[in-house]
């Protein structure tokens, strides 16, 4: 009998941040993997991601909530899981927000705005899902959002660059403590991608876009599609001897 170790027929996933960008073609991934997928975001466009995702047959949800406001995004889990049956396997961390200013000039609102989104949502996302795993008695599979910049120090982005850090170490705190009950907790650390994120970067006239594209070994920026299988990976019984891992996908620009 041949097993496909990657099917997700079944499983019921949470992916922050879907309705666009690198998270929705991971929420896409899910989906064609078999999962069925609730997306949490605050951006005005979640009703109609979810539309054109179901519109293609997948089984998939929107629940609008501020992951910056502890109310809103507690209030937004819970809705998401009842979306699912009151059942959760995956969720995916993927809701990320960036603030460019020199770091002599950062404004500390922006900096708080970056840590409170991209890393006390974070842990708080995953804490409520550790929860939700243990009194299923399921076990789970956590998967957070890196970066680049979780290993370099990046430039004007000292919030981002903390926040991301903070991410991959708290992926491996989390494995320590939950790995024994059946939790999987590991982050993908995205290179540099094609996305609205990253237009001051991909701008042609930017110096950094010709520095950033000549150290890729293949010169090619990467896209949502590319996020699809090494998240999928991560969501599936393929990756289940695998955890506190930061993994690359970064087309090898941290080799040279």
């Amino acid at each position: 009998m041949i097993k496909n170790f990657t099917d997700l027929t079944g499983k019921k996933a949470i992916v922050t941040g879907g309705a666009q960008g690198l998270s929705r073609g991971m929420a896409e991934g899910l989906m064609q993997a078999g999962a069925e997928v609730c997306i949490i975001d605050i951006n005005p466009r979640t009703e109609q991601t979810v539309q054109e995702l179901k519109y293609q047959g997948f089984s998939c949800w929107g629940v609008r909530a501020d992951l910056g406001d502890a109310e809103s995004l507690e209030c937004g889990f819970q809705s998401a899981v009842e979306k699912l049956g009151g059942h959760l396997d995956i969720l995916v961390n993927g809701a990320g927000v960036q603030k460019r200013h020199p770091s002599e000039q950062f404004p500390y609102e922006d900096w708080e705005f970056v840590i409170n989104i991209n890393l006390n949502a974070v842990f708080r996302l995953c804490q409520m899902a550790g929860r939700q795993f243990m009194e299923q008695k399921s076990g789970g599979k956590i998967i957070n959002i890196a970066s680049m910049l979780s290993f370099f120090g990046g430039y004007t982005v000292p919030a981002y660059a903390a926040s991301k850090g903070g991410v991959a170490q708290l992926t491996k705190a989390l494995c320590n403590e939950w790995a024994g009950k059946g939790i999987q907790v590991n982050a993908l650390a995205p290179g540099y991608m094609d996305t609205e994120m990253n237009t001051a970067l991909t701008d042609k006239t930017n110096p950094r876009y010709k520095e950033i594209t000549d150290r890729i070994p293949a010169h090619v920026w990467g896209t949502p599609e590319d996020m699809k299988g090494p998240c999928v990976f991560l969501a599936s019984s393929a990756s289940d001897y695998l955890n506190g891992a930061i993994i690359p996908v970064d087309g090898g620009y941290l080799v040279k």
